[in-house]
């Protein structure tokens, strides 16, 4: 194949049909359109050379910038919508239906502890006003699903995962459950805080230059597995939380949005003084391939 090109349209047609050559047919697919979109991309915003050095600088930021407890360039996917968007194409019927899918986040850790239903998910002292979450995991049928194991993680009252907080213990806010006979899991632990995602890199300049702010509102991260349905990667955020709407990771769906109810009376098991809160939320699992997801940190 001759490869000397005299013009920059010829120079796609020949990149063109150099990814055609691709044996995968898949990696095919993805590497024609990326090659016609990138391309395009670059002829559409006349990207001058000097900004394709800058370019290049930026995503060899993003990987000198992730690391094992901080994941810049799932960050940056996030703030981009991209994140969102690749959820609720592949979840939801291939996005014609409201999901519980959501995206998961750059602090989804491995090897949770194993807690038992009801238990406390606070592993070190972290004031705050309790929660206590009893979850339902059902079928697309509405069958409830025995057996399923819930991996559960989020923020602390002051908006810090146990990663990023040296005063909090190793999986503290943390834990893994399986679901009763009915689909249930319940546990307790404190209310998460909404926080901002960290600033410090690519992505903190990328929201400054944008006037964007780099707040997360209040939410409860759950992941579900279990054999024979497609593994569930979830969220659910707190009504009435500030920046709900306003989500920096465009990651807030009405169908992951919860009641967080405040009590003002005491726990009636005398569990918790008040005020308390407590959130029942039911997740709808698909049928498909129970697969874990690469941890983005470790």
């Amino acid at each position: 194949m001759k490869m000397i090109v005299s013009n920059s349209h010829e120079l796609t047609a020949q990149v063109l049909r150099v990814m055609e050559q691709t044996k995968d047919a898949r990696l095919r697919e993805i590497m024609v359109s990326l090659v016609t979109h990138l391309h395009a991309f670059v002829r559409d915003v006349r990207l001058s050379e000097e900004e394709f050095r800058s370019a290049a600088k930026i995503l060899i930021e993003l990987g000198q910038q992730t690391n094992e407890s901080h994941n810049e360039v799932v960050l940056m996917a996030g703030s981009l919508g991209v994140s969102s968007l690749v959820c609720l194409l592949n979840n939801g019927d291939s996005g014609n239906t409201e999901t519980n899918a959501s995206l998961l986040g750059p602090f989804w850790r491995l090897n949770s502890p194993r807690t038992e239903n009801g238990g406390l998910i606070v592993r070190s002292d972290t004031p705050g006003p309790a929660l206590f979450m009893n979850g339902t995991v059902v079928d697309k049928a509405g069958k409830p699903i025995e057996g399923a194991e819930v991996d559960v993680w989020h923020s602390s009252p002051v908006g810090l995962y146990e990663n990023q907080d040296p005063d909090q213990a190793e999986m503290n806010l943390r834990g893994k459950f399986t679901t009763d006979k009915d689909g249930r899991f319940w546990f307790r632990s404190v209310l998460p805080a909404g926080y901002p995602i960290p600033t410090s890199g690519v992505v903190g300049r990328l929201l400054d230059a944008q006037k964007r702010h780099p707040f997360r509102p209040a939410h409860v991260h759950a992941l579900i597995f279990k054999p024979g349905f497609k593994t569930l990667i979830s969220q659910v955020y707190a009504a009435g939380a500030e920046h709900l709407d306003s989500d920096v990771q465009f990651g807030v769906t009405r169908a992951l949005i919860g009641d967080f109810v405040r009590h003002e009376k005491a726990h009636p098991q005398g569990d918790a003084d008040a005020p308390w809160y407590s959130l029942d939320y039911r997740f709808v699992m698909e049928s498909g391939e129970a697969k874990l997801p690469l941890p983005p940190i470790k």
